[in-house]
């Protein structure tokens, strides 16, 4: 449990913040990976740590030690890229994505020019003519940055809910 305290949801920085997700979303869900790059700040950090099923004597960090991912700007855009090529099978045909962000809660930092941002996402993929789509759920923790482009996003922790990921691969970008 946090003890920071959570800003006002009518708030100008609140606002922005939950904005700059929602558009972010569409971004992705449109496949626009150039302009979502471009919301990037140049040191930002991009992870999703492997969630570990423990007991309750153990704090699930104290033994999570890898990631799916722990990219920069520069391993992103590689990514990108590389989903711009014909070889990038994972996603030919393209999935369908639709990236539901809710539970958008932001808090003040010591740093007057970023913003804490907790959210929750549920991402709907869907692979061609496959049986089933895919569900992932999970909770992200970002840093926004203000810059005088607006609102860049500096950093990124994505947990999964689930401890085994049931999707075929991670190419797409949460």
């Amino acid at each position: 449990m946090s003890d920071r305290r959570p800003l006002p949801y009518g708030s100008a920085d609140h606002q922005a913040a939950h904005q700059f997700l929602v558009e972010e979303a569409h971004l992705l869900d449109t496949f626009q990976l150039d302009a979502w790059l471009a919301l990037l700040t140049d040191d930002v950090r991009y992870r999703m740590p492997v969630r570990v099923t423990s007991s309750n004597a153990v704090p699930e960090a104290a033994v999570a030690t890898m990631d799916h991912f722990d990219e920069d700007r520069y391993s992103l855009h590689l990514r990108v890229a590389r989903l711009a090529t014909e070889h990038a099978w994972t996603e030919d045909p393209r999935s369908r994505i639709r990236h539901h962000v809710t539970n958008v809660r932001t808090f003040a930092t010591d740093d007057p020019s970023e913003v804490d941002v907790e959210s929750a996402v549920l991402l709907f993929r869907s692979r061609g003519d496959q049986a089933g789509p895919d569900l992932l759920s999970a909770g992200r923790t970002d840093v926004l940055r203000r810059t005088t482009d607006g609102l860049r996003l500096a950093s990124r922790v994505v947990q999964v809910d689930e401890a085994v990921l049931r999707t075929q691969n991670l190419a797409i970008f949460l």
